[in-house]
Order: C-alpha cells, then structure tokens, then sequence
C-alpha cells in the first residue's frame, strides 16, 4: 500500500508514471500563466524540484536561484560537488548588482577571495561561480539559507517564487514569508505550493494518530511527520491566508495543484496516451475548491506604497 505521502513525491526514476507526468506539466503550465510580461528580477527561493527557475529565465527575467541543502564547508565550486548544473564558471555579466546587499562583496574577485570570507555564512550565502543563460534571461544560483535572506536588499525583486513546499518543509514558515516580503518590491507578486490539512491528515490516517486527527481542524499550525522521518507543515485555505496576510501580503486566489485525481488520470492516460495535452488544459480550465487537493499553491502581492 502506497503511504498517503507519495500523492506529491515523485519517484526517483529516470522515467516518470503517467500521473506524475500530469502533475509535472501542471505545475508548468501554472508557473507559466503566473510569471510576469516584460522582463524583471526573479527570486527563487523553491525545493530542490521546483522549476520555476529554468522556466523564468526562458521567459526573459533573471533569476536569482536560492539553493539549500549543500553540506556546510562544501562550496559547489568543489569539484567533488553534485553537478546539476553549477560548474563553478566564472561570469562577468551576472546582473545581479541591484539584488545583493551592500556588505555583499565583489562578485568578481576570484575564488581564492571568495574562499577566504566566512565561506558559506548563512547570513551572506554564497555564489557558485556560474551565471547560466537562457535564450532571454539568466538564473544565478546560490548557496545559502533560503529562509534567511539577509543577503538581498529591501525591495530588490518584482516577483519571488516559493514552489515545491518551501513554506511547508521550513517549519518557521512566519520567517520565510517574512523575508519574501521583504525583498518584494510594492506591488510585486509570490507564487507558492504548499502541502495541505487533507494531506496531512490522510498521512496521519496512515500512521494511526487518531488523537492527533481530532485536533487537526482547530490548530493554528498542523506539524506532520513524514515516512521518512523529517516533518511537514500543512495548511487549510485560512491558515494560509493567514500566513501571507501576517507579512503584509494580500492573498489574490487559493487552488489545489491539481484537482483531477491520480486514479482518473491514470486511467485516461492508459486508454488514451495521447491525451496529456488535454487533461492539462482540463485541469487548469477546472473550477477549484480551494481546500481541496494534496497541495494548494497560492498566489499574493505586496501592497503598492500610497504616496504621502
């Protein structure tokens, strides 16, 4: 039997089920309709499967990429490190000036400068060296905290995308949301996915915590723990509005991620694998219950500045 967790955690195989395919082509279709016309400064602060990135920058915007989880003291100009992408080349065209703070540092000094400060400071995080470009724009990774943002300037970006359960897997999500709102410009906007109360409280079903199911629907903050021993923290439509509206952020629309189940999918995708296309455009053509759905991605905006 499959744990209730699995409705939003892929498999790591190189070829995904037909459901997963689905879910994956949402998520994109739904990053797409959000990003911003013209081209402006991106922060992407998402898990490690968040594709808003690679999609933001095919869309002209420069993206300064958040990275967690590199093991303190290892910097991804290593060249032990885990690929993916940061190669540790050198760029001079970054553009990244109006992000960075202004106790930052020079990006170009070279990697023996970069070394000697405070290598991997939570408080600065660190640049990887690489610069990639898209057809438009850029993504410019870096290492750091993505709950902590110290290291950007109020108001330095025109959107933040928060995707793949950023605020669900940093349980200070108050903090986070905090910092994203921090670093918006007025008026600038936030995409993020979140795990929900009916995921969680199917994984709690799953695990026998009955006592604890009973409180789910009166707790300000529902912590679940995940199979693999870490924890999730899982929010309803108010919750979330919550959350946002504690930071200053207006709430714009709530909606599951996907409100098709993964058994109808399936199912269609077996009698008719050409069908993909359409179940997409189903799907985000569909009305939504906004407390529906493992996950609920939610979109806001940073009030506009009333002139005095």
């Amino acid at each position: 039997m499959q744990h209730a967790a699995s409705a939003i955690i892929a498999p790591e195989v190189g070829f995904l089920p037909a459901y997963w395919q689905f879910h994956e082509e949402v998520t994109r279709a739904q990053l797409r309709a959000w990003l911003p016309t013209g081209r402006h400064t991106l922060v992407d602060v998402s898990g490690p499967r968040g594709p808003g990135a690679e999609l933001a920058a095919e869309a002209g915007h420069t993206v300064l990429r958040v990275i967690d989880g590199v093991p303190p003291g290892r910097g991804l100009e290593d060249p032990s490190s885990d690929g993916g992408g940061l190669n540790g080349r050198g760029s001079d065209d970054r553009g990244s000036d109006d992000l960075g703070s202004e106790d930052r540092g020079s990006e170009d000094r070279g990697s023996e400068d970069r070394g000697s400060e405070d290598r991997g400071s939570e408080d600065r995080g660190e640049l990887d060296g690489s610069a990639r470009r898209d057809r438009h724009g850029q993504i410019i990774r870096l290492v750091a905290d993505s709950s902590r943002l110290q290291f950007l300037k109020d108001g330095c970006a025109d959107a933040v995308i928060a995707e793949d359960r950023a605020l669900s897997v940093h349980l200070a999500a108050e903090m986070m949301i905090a910092e994203i709102a921090r670093v918006l410009r007025p008026a600038g906007r936030v995409l993020a996915c979140v795990d929900s109360l009916v995921l969680g409280m199917a994984v709690l079903a799953d695990q026998h915590h009955w006592a604890h199911l009973v409180d789910v629907p009166h707790a300000e903050v529902v912590l679940v723990p995940w199979p693999d021993g870490s924890i999730t923290r899982c929010y309803g439509p108010d919750q979330a509005r919550e959350l946002f509206s504690g930071a200053g952020l207006t709430v714009k629309w709530i909606r599951p991620r996907t409100v098709f189940s993964e058994s109808m999918v399936t199912h269609c995708l077996q009698r008719e694998p050409d069908s993909l296309p359409k179940l997409v455009r189903a799907e985000l053509a569909a009305a939504a219950d906004e407390s529906l759905g493992a996950q609920l991605v939610i979109s806001a905006s940073k009030p506009r500045t009333r002139p005095h």
